[in-house]
């Protein structure tokens, strides 16, 4: 089985990281929630978009460190390769922010997962990696790697045609919320590793 993983927000947790970020920069105060929409809508409300903006290139390229990997991926990972299931993490997010300073965003996604040890031969192979400019390379991608899989947090990426068309497409929902009818959706890891690969959550 060829399975394609999405990165941010399926893979990389950020619960509270935009919070934290926020509050290093001075932008917010420690009352708000610690929510990354809490803030958005606290700096879009207040007139500071552009900070809103500039915060997400300084998290996603040079604060990694404050985000971790969502729990039971690493199994699911250890789960495929046990039974020769090929893992692919196909990704989309422009490679520089569009304010701020130029950080190189697609590497600070690779040196994340290399710092906590999810890419490399045992685990994702780094030539299994791909980060695209835009959500159609993505799904380009998706499709000529010939996914049996794709996994993703986002409804509409699933929804996009260009998938193949035996793909089945899982929504990854930690945080709850209705199931889309469209999709198979899962609310953790280790039913992504019971659904796809048999193994108990």
């Amino acid at each position: 089985m060829r399975i394609g993983v999405d990165f941010d927000n399926t893979i990389v947790n950020y619960e509270g990281v935009f919070y934290a970020a926020a509050l290093e920069r001075g932008l917010i105060d420690a009352t708000l929630p610690k929510d990354k929409n809490a803030v958005r809508d606290f700096l879009n409300g207040s007139g500071r978009k552009d900070e809103f903006t500039a915060l997400q290139g300084y998290v996603y390229g040079s604060r990694m460190d404050l985000a971790r990997p969502y729990e039971g991926f690493r199994d699911f990972i250890a789960a495929a390769r046990a039974r020769a299931h090929n893992v692919f993490i196909v990704s989309h997010k422009t490679r520089f922010p569009l304010l701020g300073p130029k950080y190189d965003m697609h590497e600070a996604a690779r040196a994340f997962l290399q710092d906590r040890e999810l890419s490399g031969d045992d685990v994702v192979p780094r030539q299994q990696i791909f980060f695209e400019e835009t959500k159609e390379q993505k799904i380009d991608r998706a499709a000529t790697l010939n996914c049996d899989v794709f996994i993703d947090d986002l409804p509409e990426i699933l929804a996009m045609p260009g998938l193949p068309e035996h793909c089945r497409r899982i929504l990854f929902a930690p945080q709850g919320g209705e199931a889309e009818a469209r999709f198979e959706t899962c609310r953790s890891w280790s039913e992504i590793t019971a659904l796809l690969i048999g193994t108990r959550p």
